[in-house]
């Protein structure tokens, strides 16, 4: 039996059910709906087992039908789910889509309460974190509840203790909780990680910092902070130099989960050991191909998926 050499990328987070209008509109208006699996965490998953990655995701969802979907849907993108937990006393996540012509898409969330939202520290006891492991992480996690906050520190805490790198996405969530109890909470845990993400509006809301040069002020501790500007670009940080990649033209269909999307294609990029444009550049081609798909989940573009060719053939 070949043994399986790639280095694991861990992911861990909460996913939903997703209802979004068929065709695109308002969700007021609409008669018919498609249903999709996603969350920030599981959907970078996804993405870096599609370019051939060895990507684990651990959760919990609901012993339900809507659980045992979005366990199937992320399993069948060759990710592996054996560590999810069901709990039979709580529900699995849901979220409704509510894009507006013109404007952005709102995002209505049915979550309190959920299996996910229920993980504490010793969830995933039986899970050890290995020398060579890439731990990715977000900010919406810590909101969810007290015990997933306490988790998000013990993952960290153990992923170091293992010599293992740690990837945090800043994702501040308005809907889950308050700029200002937020921010603390964000910065400490971003400064405590190795590779950071983080949108240029939200740090400039979280911790007023109006340019990339102003947030790693707030971020020094990373080795890697790359800080997203919409459609202008990306400034990467490694260390003391820094790197801006000007995003890619693109007519945008829907724009949620191109942040998650860009960080797949940003940890590509570093899982292959490229340079720091590079990977900026993977995560702007991921990016764009997300911003052009109606669902979370766009296709993989022709320069990544070489490199996804060369990633199982190398192993």
């Amino acid at each position: 039996m070949a043994v399986d050499t790639r280095r694991r990328v861990v992911t861990v987070g909460e996913a939903m059910l997703q209802i979004t209008p068929a065709p695109i509109g308002p969700l007021a208006e609409a008669s018919t709906a498609s249903l999709s699996v996603a969350g920030a965490e599981s959907t970078v998953a996804c993405y870096l087992a599609t370019l051939g990655h060895h990507a684990i995701w651990l959760s919990a969802v609901g012993d339900d039908p809507i659980g045992e979907r979005i366990v199937s849907e992320i399993r069948s993108a060759g990710v592996y789910t054996a560590h999810v937990k069901r709990d039979p006393s709580a529900p699995s996540g849901v979220y409704f889509k509510d894009p507006r012509v013109g404007g952005p898409t709102a995002v209505h969330y049915y979550r309190n309460g959920s299996a996910a939202s229920r993980m504490r520290t010793d969830t995933f006891a039986d899970f050890r974190y290995l020398r060579d492991d890439l731990i990715h992480l977000s900010g919406i996690t810590p909101a969810l509840s007290s015990t997933c906050s306490e988790l998000v520190e013990t993952v960290i805490r153990d992923a170091h203790a293992a010599h293992a790198r740690v990837s945090f996405d800043v994702n501040f969530r308005r809907g889950l909780w308050r700029a200002e109890d937020a921010a603390g909470t964000l910065a400490a845990l971003a400064n405590r990680s190795d590779i950071v993400f983080v949108g240029l509006d939200e740090a400039h809301e979280l911790w007023d910092t109006p340019t990339p040069e102003d947030v790693r002020e707030v971020l020094p501790q990373p080795e890697l902070l790359i800080v997203k500007d919409g459609s202008v670009g990306a400034t990467g940080f490694q260390r003391s130099s820094s790197r801006f990649e000007p995003a890619l033209s693109v007519e945008v269909v829907e724009p949620v989960g191109a942040g998650d999307a860009f960080a797949a294609g940003f940890l590509h990029g570093v899982l292959e050991g490229l340079e720091l444009s590079a990977c900026l550049r993977f995560g702007h081609l991921l990016a764009s191909s997300s911003l052009s798909s109606p669902g979370d989940l766009g296709p993989v573009p022709t320069e990544l998926a070489a490199s996804a060719e060369r990633t199982v053939h190398d192993h």
